[in-house]
C-alpha cells in the first residue's frame, strides 16, 4: 500500500509539473505575441519611402503596388502609407510590404477612387495601443487636442503627384449600423451626423467640400466607430 502511495505522490509531482510547464509556455507565447504585435504596429521602417513630390520613387522600395498615398497629420504618430486593396478585408492583416501582421495597414475604402477625386473618402485602420496606427485617434476627442492638431497631409500616389493640405475639423463616435456615415456614396449622411453628434468641433477651420474620414474601431469586439472628419483643401 505504501508504495502505492509512493508512486501515486510521483505521478501527482509529474502531472503538476507537465501543467506548470504548459502554462509557463502559454504564458511566454502570451507576451510575445504581444511584444510582436507591438513592434510590427510601431516599425517606422517605411518612413525612408515616404514620397517626395516631383522626385521619382526608389527603384528598391518594398512597399507594395497598392499603395496609393501617403497620409500625415502633423504632430501625431500618424504618418504612414496608404493601401487599396480589391475589397476592405485584403489590408486588415497585410502590412505595406505585403506581409502578414495583426497590426495591418492603413488602407483606402475599395469603393473610392485611387487618386482621391471623390467627394468623400475614407480610411481605415487598427485601434492599436500607445497610439500606434489609427490609435491616436483617440486624442481628437478633446476638443483642445483637436484644436492643436488640425492640419495635415495627403500625398496621393507613389511618386508624390498631388499633394493635397488636410484640416482636421471633428470627430465623432458612431454605431455603424445606425448611421451609414461609411458610405463612400453617403457625403450628405457624414455632413448631418457631423452637424449634431460631434464631441469634438473645430470651427476656425476653412470648410471645403472635399472631406476624409479616418475610422478605427473603439473597442477590440465592438460595432462602435471613431471617426475624425478632415477637409480635403485643393
Amino acid at each position: 500500500m505504501r508504495r502505492f502511495w509512493i508512486r501515486m505522490n510521483i505521478l501527482y509531482e509529474k502531472l503538476m509539473f507537465f501543467i506548470f510547464l504548459v502554462a509557463l509556455l502559454i504564458v511566454s507565447w502570451g507576451l510575445y505575441d504581444a511584444w510582436y504585435v507591438y513592434n510590427k504596429a510601431n516599425d517606422d521602417s517605411y518612413l525612408r519611402y515616404k514620397p517626395v513630390p516631383g522626385e521619382s520613387v526608389a527603384e528598391d522600395m518594398p512597399i507594395t503596388d497598392d499603395m496609393v498615398a501617403w497620409i500625415t497629420i502633423d504632430d501625431t504618430n500618424i504618418d504612414y502609407p496608404v493601401m487599396q486593396g480589391d475589397n476592405n478585408m485584403e489590408y486588415l492583416n497585410i502590412n505595406p510590404y505585403g506581409e502578414y501582421s495583426l497590426s495591418g495597414s492603413i488602407f483606402l475604402d475599395s469603393r473610392n477612387s485611387a487618386d482621391f477625386s471623390d467627394e468623400y473618402s475614407i480610411l481605415y485602420g487598427h485601434h492599436m495601443e500607445h497610439g500606434a496606427m489609427f490609435g491616436a485617434l483617440d486624442d481628437f476627442l478633446d476638443k483642445r487636442y483637436l484644436e492643436n492638431h488640425s492640419t495635415g497631409t495627403l500625398i496621393v500616389g507613389r511618386d508624390g503627384s498631388k499633394v493635397y493640405d488636410l484640416g482636421v475639423f471633428a470627430c465623432v463616435k458612431v454605431n455603424i449600423f445606425d448611421k451609414k456615415a461609411l458610405d463612400p456614396e453617403a457625403l450628405d449622411v457624414a455632413k448631418e451626423l457631423i452637424s449634431k453628434e460631434t464631441s469634438a468641433i473645430n470651427t476656425s477651420i476653412t470648410k471645403s467640400s472635399h472631406i476624409l474620414v479616418l475610422s478605427t474601431c473603439v473597442e477590440p469586439v465592438s460595432t462602435n466607430r471613431l471617426l475624425v472628419f478632415c477637409y480635403v483643401y485643393e
